[in-house]
């Protein structure tokens, strides 16, 4: 099931929810993170101060990931690709592009 996130403060419930629904506790998730339990609860209490990496490495832990999808696209606009892209895609081959990510970070 997917969790749409569009605030860093979003991330307290999910996170929650996630480690309860494995039935661990602070201090549980904590041991199997390697960190404190204060930590773990630190970190579900204001999430947004916790770096990327640390945040993929609680969401491995409890099962989950991280899937970034371009809200500007739907099912039903797939992308099509041309040129060299097409002809990169299809022989597996990643796509380097010199555009900048669209939105504010």
């Amino acid at each position: 099931m997917d969790y749409p996130i569009a605030l860093p403060s979003q991330l307290t419930q999910h996170l929650r929810s996630l480690r309860k629904a494995r039935g661990l506790t602070q201090a549980g998730l904590a041991q199997l993170l390697g960190v404190v339990q204060s930590r773990v609860a630190d970190i579900e209490a204001k999430p947004g101060a916790v770096s990327v990496e640390q945040l993929i490495q609680i969401l491995s832990v409890l099962g989950a990931g991280v899937v970034i999808r371009d809200s500007s696209l739907t099912c039903e606009e797939p992308v099509t690709l041309t040129g060299k892209a097409s002809k990169a895609a299809k022989a597996g081959k990643v796509v380097k592009t010199n555009d900048p990510p669209q939105g504010q970070w």
